[in-house]
């Protein structure tokens, strides 16, 4: 295997230690540098010219991705219009600076050493706390929880570091399909009426049941349905509506973009007793 081979192995970057125990001598490594096959930063990494630009200005600013930067890295939700700077945690005594990313002074809570370019996921859920509002910080923390599998307990037994982070650790529960249904669960959470997620009726998930008989399915960003699947829906939310529930649905940009007059519609329905079951709203009649 070359060392460009086994780069590519790496998601196209590597301390050079790490070359070094993989066989790669560090003559090896200056004439791959000196080829152009490989880019040196700083001393102590080396990268293909196709590395992620994100890990690459981590290594290059002796730092590790954080934050909403590791969220994207990693696939999680990401509120729309989130900045797009690097957000990269550097220890308390880091002399280092870049002028182009939003840098997290601190502790890690989790040291996972000299050659990560990415900061824990605990870290990254700190940070998080401390840079978005509540419903936002909390949407990526459920989002988290779901993509890294996190179990509740232990993720509640950690040391968090502020108010806000111990908030969200009490709070998240992981049951949101994506992002933005956590987003309207959060944003009802105090009006006093239950609320279930993904409940399974009629054969399949529903995304939240307001009361017993309100139902909301939520067409996220990405929601780009086949015919097939489209029909299917049609066809879900007709038999709900046979047996007796009322059925809304509402886009990501509705949501974000639209919050009130998706609150008054949820108003209205819930004034008119459609979340209740057909016996009794009879009875309130």
């Amino acid at each position: 295997m070359t060392l460009v081979e086994w780069l590519a192995t790496r998601g196209g970057i590597a301390h050079r230690a790490d070359a070094a125990a993989w066989g790669f001598p560090p003559d090896r490594v200056r004439a791959a540098i000196r080829a152009g096959a490989v880019r040196r930063l700083r001393a102590r990494w080396i990268a293909l010219p196709s590395a992620p630009a994100d890990l690459t200005a981590a290594a290059t600013a002796s730092a590790r991705l954080t934050c909403i930067s590791l969220a994207r890295h990693r696939g999680w939700w990401v509120p729309d219009g989130a900045t797009s700077q690097l957000h990269l945690h550097v220890g308390t005594n880091a002399h280092k600076h870049h002028d182009e990313a939003i840098l997290h002074w601190a502790a890690p809570l989790v040291d996972r050493g000299p050659r990560a370019l990415t900061a824990s996921v605990e870290d990254a859920l700190t940070h998080i706390a401390q840079c978005f509002v509540r419903e936002d910080a909390l949407s990526i923390w459920d989002s988290a929880v779901r993509a890294e599998s996190l179990d509740l307990e232990s993720l509640r037994a950690v040391r968090w570091p502020s108010s806000a982070s111990r908030d969200l650790a009490v709070t998240v529960e992981g049951r949101s399909d994506s992002g933005i249904e956590t987003l309207f669960v959060v944003r009802l959470s105090s009006w006093g009426v239950p609320l279930r997620q993904q409940v399974v009726l009629a054969g399949h998930p529903v995304d939240v049941v307001i009361g017993s008989h309100l139902v909301v399915q939520i067409d996220g960003f990405a929601h780009h349905s086949s015919s097939a699947d489209r029909s299917r829906d049609v066809a879900h939310d007709a038999e709900l509506r046979l047996r007796g529930y009322t059925v809304f649905r509402f886009t990501y940009a509705q949501i974000v973009h639209d919050w009130a007059r998706v609150e008054a519609t949820i108003t209205a329905a819930i004034a008119r007793g459609l979340h209740l079951a057909p016996a009794s709203r009879a009875r309130r009649a």
